[in-house]
């Protein structure tokens, strides 16, 4: 009988941790899920550690448990990543998922695949290319895996990915959408984004593609974007959400919006969700023997994680951009 494996999941109580963790225990893995997050389960094979997984004392002290595989969901900025990426990359684990992001994309080549250019490459902004911008030091960090021999790393760039309590609309996080639907109050967002087409992946479609590429020879020394190819625009996103909790928005320029967040470079806003993000699947759907038929539609995702959420939730992210948005609102009357 042959003995199961075991796999150490890094950040396993966000958006997508949540649905893989459970995922991986079907397959039959023993799973330990670190997390700050204090979590009891009943799950076969899967224990929570609650712990801090950026402290080099603890991974240490996990690493030498010797897992077969390691899905690393943290967030690794610029001087970090020489010192946290090659602690997995040097023969301690047998599969090394490295989280990036599909915003490392430029906008170059639409539909975006594997191999459409990156911001760090490309960008015409040089500040930005020489930023801690996400990103930028996301790119960073595949340069790093990618000097490491290639049986041991796989890349997985996720489009926006919502879950539960995980509702995004534009760069507005859950506090600022479904927060202020239940609180009845309208969402400011900026006029230039909304004929733009996004994407946004239900989380339980991105971990089963995740879980797929574990193990997977097929995965090995390759980047995979692992998101719908389902998309819409901003504007037909916002009207998903006001037919699912009846969020109202109003329209700004986008000169407006940034005021309420108080950003000086609105990366996020302007090299990402400006972009047309239309995904090419196609890579991952073929490594992983998914189809994008079966993948959750975005309506019907919106509507059963929103359905999730309790009504009597207490926001306490985000209170100054909410504060913003009322103080606009109300200043200009709208």
């Amino acid at each position: 009988m042959s003995r199961q494996k075991k796999v150490l999941v890094l950040g396993a109580t966000g958006a997508m941790g949540q649905y893989l963790v459970p995922s991986l225990a079907r397959m039959g893995y023993l799973v330990d899920a670190m997390s700050l997050d204090q979590v009891t389960t009943e799950l076969p094979g899967v224990r929570y550690i609650q712990a801090n997984a950026k402290d080099p004392a603890v991974i240490d002290r996990f690493l030498a448990e010797r897992y077969d595989g390691v899905v690393d969901f943290m967030i690794y900025n610029t001087a970090e990543l020489p010192f946290a990426l090659p602690k997995f990359l040097n023969g301690c684990t047998d599969h090394y998922i490295y989280l990036s992001s599909y915003r490392i994309y430029d906008n170059k080549e639409v539909p975006v695949k594997e191999t459409s250019p990156r911001l760090l490459d490309t960008a015409d902004d040089i500040i930005l290319r020489n930023s801690d911008e996400y990103s930028i030091f996301k790119a960073r960090g595949e340069n790093i895996v990618r000097t490491f021999p290639s049986d041991r790393w796989t890349i997985i760039r996720p489009a926006i990915t919502y879950s539960f309590m995980r509702y995004q609309l534009v760069t507005l996080e859950a506090p600022c959408t479904v927060g202020r639907a239940f609180a009845g109050k309208t969402a400011v967002l900026p006029e230039e984004a909304r004929n733009v087409q996004g994407t946004m992946s239900w989380a339980g479609d991105v971990a089963e593609m995740i879980s797929r590429l574990l193990f997977n020879d097929k995965a090995r020394g390759e980047a995979f974007t692992v998101a719908t190819a389902e998309h819409h625009t901003w504007g037909e996103i916002a009207d998903y959400y006001k037919e699912i909790c009846n969020l109202k928005s109003v329209w700004v320029p986008m000169e407006d919006y940034n005021r309420i967040f108080n950003v000086v470079y609105p990366w996020q806003l302007v090299v990402d969700r400006l972009f047309t993000r239309i995904m090419d699947n196609s890579k991952v759907l073929a490594a992983t023997g998914m189809k994008q038929e079966n993948l959750k539609p975005l309506f019907d995702g919106l509507k059963y994680e929103i359905g999730r959420c309790p009504r009597d939730t207490v926001w306490t992210a985000n209170q100054d951009i909410n504060r913003a948005m009322d103080d606009y609102i109300a200043a200009k009357g709208l």
